[in-house]
């Protein structure tokens, strides 16, 4: 996000445009960096033989590559296909597609208050080094408003822009955890005092707490959460109580379910 890109080190993996396609290569801009140019060598393409670089790429096509070289004195960047991993590959498109909104959420703030571009390279710079990322400010923003931004020292109006528009661009992630439990007691009121138990244990939380029936003896159990290791660590609690609750004689086990993701960005 800085005005001055500098080099990619060698290893990074970075987002390209391609410029031209060659009989020995493509030849290729580096998005990130300013547009610097950049060449990915036909052997680098693929393990295999390459019949038909076309077939490979198209003019103004986005590749993610991997920088092998980077000669800074010549500013020559080397690049490989062959050498990256569907992994970074997806996580690259991530990063990317985070990075286009948040500077699509900024220069809606940019607009909106008519900064100049010094104002807003200055506001970029603080919020990544207070954020770790832009696009971690702006969902910050997005999830707890101005308050978010308080260490900062923001103008009033910067604040509330930035929480205004990123409340309305971005939905904060939330993670669903849950389990199914088997309970069964041997007391007399057996079923009233499950309920009783359950409810207690609904109430012993303080995230977003959903029990519901599933054939007897059977209950779903599941936690809402701003956070994958809060909603890990609730589930946990809420586990416990039950067990507590129904006794040492009675019968509890439960099976972990399939934890989700909904909002964020993807």
């Amino acid at each position: 996000m800085s005005a001055e890109p500098g080099m990619p080190e060698a290893g990074e993996i970075v987002i390209c445009t391609v410029r031209e396609i060659t009989s020995h290569g493509i030849y290729v801009n580096l998005d990130q960096y300013g547009g610097m140019n950049g060449f990915l060598h036909v052997s680098e393409i693929s393990t295999g033989w390459v019949r038909n670089i076309e077939r490979v790429a198209k003019v103004q096509q986005k590749l993610v590559l991997k920088v092998i070289r980077a000669n800074r004195m010549r500013r020559e960047i080397d690049l490989s296909l062959r050498q990256v991993t569907n992994e970074e590959r997806r996580t690259k498109v991530i990063e990317w597609k985070r990075e286009e909104r948040a500077m699509a959420i900024i220069n809606a703030v940019k607009a909106h208050l008519a900064l100049g571009d010094e104002q807003v390279a200055s506001l970029v710079r603080r919020l990544e080094e207070e954020f770790g990322t832009l696009y971690g400010a702006l969902e910050a923003a997005a999830k707890k408003k101005e308050k978010a931004l308080q260490p900062l020292g923001l103008p009033d109006e910067v604040a509330q822009a930035i929480a205004k528009v990123a409340s309305e661009k971005i939905i904060p992630p939330r993670y669903e955890v849950g389990a199914l439990v088997e309970v069964s007691s041997r007391a007399p009121d057996g079923i009233d005092h499950i309920k009783k138990t359950l409810q207690e244990a609904m109430a012993s939380s303080q995230s977003e707490v959903h029990i519901t029936y599933a054939g007897a003896p059977r209950y779903r159990v599941r936690i809402m959460a701003d956070d994958y290791k809060q909603a890990e660590k609730a589930l946990d609690g809420v586990l416990e109580k039950i067990k507590d609750g129904v006794g040492k004689h009675d019968g509890f086990n439960y099976k972990r379910e399939i934890s989700r993701k909904y909002g964020g960005a993807s």
